[in-house]
């Protein structure tokens, strides 16, 4: 993987995603590590371009080239020249001319990540464009249900709840059905894609029917920044009918694992209850995070050459 741009798990093998999860699992081990630093990429630089809000991708791809050894500069929309009126393509052109060896960009426009690798030549590792992609926020999933399940193949996930607007569903279908997993997507009628067929992959009207017998059910953020009014008719109605409770989680298999991406509407989409309660590796999953991320650099930033 060396060298190559990270856009999406859509061209990703199984044996490519084998390999950043096993990564992982050593990365993980210098996290929870009393020195957390590694030499890996010592003498290379990374520039985090967060041209969209973002706290837990942002940071944990921070602190991922800083333990990997690497020089991080983090550039966030408020205090970059785009401001002014700069292109996104002059402020890439910018940013390689400093010399940089990877650019992590996040955008509120799908297509932007790809776009970034035709205008300059680091590799380009996409942390979020619009409602298209989060290919390291999947590779996190993957890896969190691999961690309290000990498998993916064969498992039932439930993808509950803003699938037209999320990204996260849509990287997290193809990671997850690459590695075996059988999908299965609910949501209210205005919130799933209208025309959708795909492999391995169910689309219930009731969640209920998702839920059941579900091994994993990953919750869905309400996205109300990328929505117009009218998709479903109130918070509250939607948190009766689709909000993940603990009256409605009994219906999954009494293991089952609860995943959000975060950040979360509690009361909208999840309660309290389940969000710390003994289902859920929520909190678990942002220390995956950072390890996935540590692979991910690691993996295209490190040739191994001494």
């Amino acid at each position: 993987m060396f060298g190559k741009s990270i856009i999406d798990l859509e061209n990703f093998s199984p044996d490519e995603i084998r390999l950043v999860l096993d990564t992982a699992k050593e990365m993980k081990k210098i996290i929870r590590s009393d020195v957390k630093k590694l030499p890996n990429l010592r003498g290379k630089a990374i520039i985090n371009l967060f041209l969209e809000a973002s706290t837990r991708t942002r940071t944990s791809f921070e602190l991922a080239g800083k333990y990997l050894g690497a020089d991080v500069v983090s550039i966030n929309a408020g205090t970059s020249s785009i401001t002014k009126g700069e292109s996104l393509r002059d402020t890439l052109m910018t940013i390689e001319a400093m010399g940089v060896d990877a650019i992590v960009i996040r955008h509120k426009s799908e297509g932007a990540a790809e776009y970034a690798t035709q205008v300059v030549k680091p590799v380009i590792i996409n942390a979020g464009d619009g409602a298209h992609a989060h290919p390291s926020q999947a590779l996190l999933d993957l890896f969190t249900i691999e961690h309290f399940k000990g498998h993916i193949d064969g498992l039932k996930v439930a993808i509950v709840g803003d699938i037209l607007h999320s990204r996260v569903a849509r990287s997290d279908i193809y990671g997850l059905t690459k590695m075996g997993a059988e999908i299965h997507l609910a949501g209210p009628k205005t919130l799933l894609p209208r025309f959708f067929n795909f492999d391995g992959v169910t689309v219930h009207e009731n969640i209920e029917d998702a839920i059941k017998n579900a091994d994993v059910v990953n919750v869905l953020r309400i996205q109300l920044e990328r929505q117009q009014a009218g998709l479903f008719p109130s918070p509250r109605e939607y948190a009766r009918v689709y909000g993940i409770n603990d009256e409605r989680l009994k219906l999954a298999k009494d293991d089952v694992l609860v995943l959000h991406p975060g950040p979360q509407n509690k009361g909208l989409e999840i309660s309290n209850a389940v969000t710390y309660g003994e289902h859920s590796a929520i909190h678990e999953q942002v220390q995956n995070g950072v390890a996935i991320r540590m692979a991910l650099l690691d993996l295209t930033l490190n040739s191994g050459a001494k």
